[in-house]
């Protein structure tokens, strides 16, 4: 039975892949084009908007969202757990009314066609590199001014016991403190069950409902007044409480 089991979630990977390589096909041109014309850059969100959406239809994934304050307000660093992939391209039609940009590892820059519209959309972080981190940072803070929110993943990737939650990095919450911008906690509840490892042959993987919690803002002026080990062990309890209980 597990092997049976296996095989469909397996089969179901499979079918995200090319579901998300069509959609890319269809949406990389048009990508293409806002990015080498800076006048039009700003449509891009909203290209990857549509995007998400397709996703979501081609993929049968419906989403619940439930929201600690209707009222938010950007730019703010966002800042969630990460043990799917789902998290990427599920975020932009959960957030639609507010701009933001991915700040992630420059290790994605290895796939050709993600690593056009990733560095010119996004702020890859080379790790390897204090020079080009300070850069990455920099350029993050240059964002913020400009009213673009930075969705930052502090476990640094998705962590190899996910979906239990990785110790979190100071990155997040040292770049709030210096833009002194709000923080806002996601918690993506499930997107592990319906979308896990797909090098993983037996993790889970299934069309559903992903289950979305929104937490209150953590205010600009608490993030300036507190120090980053508050604000982060803060924010890691605030993530952790949705989480399902046995994976807290």
């Amino acid at each position: 039975m597990k092997y049976i089991t296996g095989t469909l979630y397996y089969l179901w990977k499979i079918y995200i892949g090319i579901a998300f390589a069509f959609t890319l096909v269809i949406f990389y041109p048009i990508l293409l084009f806002f990015i080498y014309n800076s006048s039009l850059k700003q449509f891009t969100f909203r290209v990857n908007i549509c995007w998400s959406r397709c996703m979501r239809i081609l993929c049968f994934y419906a989403v619940e969202e439930t929201f600690e304050d209707a009222k938010i307000k950007g730019p703010f660093v966002l800042v969630a757990n990460h043990s799917s992939y789902l998290d990427i391209f599920l975020l932009y039609s959960i957030l639609p009314h507010h701009q933001f940009l991915f700040m992630g590892k420059s290790e994605i820059l290895k796939y050709p066609l993600v690593k056009t519209f990733f560095k010119g959309l996004n702020i890859p972080v080379d790790r390897s590199s204090s020079i080009k981190s300070a850069r990455a940072f920099i350029q993050a803070r240059k964002e913020i001014n400009k009213n673009w929110s930075i969705v930052i993943f502090p476990e640094g990737g998705i962590p190899d016991d996910a979906p239990q939650l990785a110790p979190f990095k100071s990155g997040a919450f040292q770049l709030a403190q210096a833009a002194k911008c709000p923080i806002l906690p996601i918690t993506f509840i499930n997107h592990y069950y319906l979308f896990s490892d797909p090098d993983t042959f037996c993790a889970p993987a299934k069309p559903g409902l992903a289950k979305v919690h929104i937490h209150c803002m953590i205010s600009a002026h608490e993030v300036v007044e507190s120090d980053v080990e508050t604000l982060k062990e803060k924010t890691y309890r605030l993530i952790k409480s949705q989480l399902p209980q046995k994976n807290a």
